[in-house]
């Protein structure tokens, strides 16, 4: 069956409609998922640019600084909001440039811990001056003290579990 554009149209609509009556909320959704897209677009490009690490990659390094410098690989992957399967990979490429090591967890090796290497606390110095400069002028600097407290009590009444399989 094929569609003309009018009729898809006319078909999205409708079908919002009836999840969506009047189409509340449509607007803000739309909104949010362009300020997230864009932000994270161009801190990532910007990042890259200035320091040459990867978005991604400078996340690995602040969750693990956070956490006070080790994680077993699940809890890593949960904080990334990433699958382990992802975070393997990425582990495994940040071990190969020497910023983070692997290590087994537990006496029967099941599971396993990357821990931050001298040279990964050195790479997140080198970044972590550049992202959040960042984070002030694409987003802080753009809103007031007021918004900035309603965007934080909104967005976290709607936080869920974002565990990765």
């Amino acid at each position: 069956m094929q569609i003309h554009s009018d009729d898809a149209s006319s078909l999205l609509d409708r079908l919002v409609a009836a999840e969506l009556p009047k189409q509340r909320g449509l607007a803000a959704w739309a909104a949010l998922l362009q300020a997230h897209a864009t932000l994270m677009r161009r801190l990532e490009s910007d990042l890259e640019r200035e320091t040459g690490l990867a978005l991604a990659d400078f996340d690995v390094l602040a969750q693990l600084t956070r956490a006070g410098g080790e994680l077993r690989m699940t809890e890593l992957a949960a904080r990334a909001l990433i699958s382990r399967s992802g975070m393997t990979r990425r582990v495994a490429r940040l071990t190969d440039e020497g910023l983070v090591r692997r290590a087994d967890a537990d006496a029967d090796g099941r599971g396993v811990v990357v821990a931050l290497t001298d040279a990964g606390v050195d790479r997140l110095t080198e970044t972590a001056p550049v992202h959040a400069r960042g984070i002030s002028k694409l987003f802080v600097e753009q809103l007031n003290d007021h918004e900035l407290a309603v965007l934080e009590r909104a967005l976290g009444k709607v936080i869920i579990d974002c565990s990765f399989g």
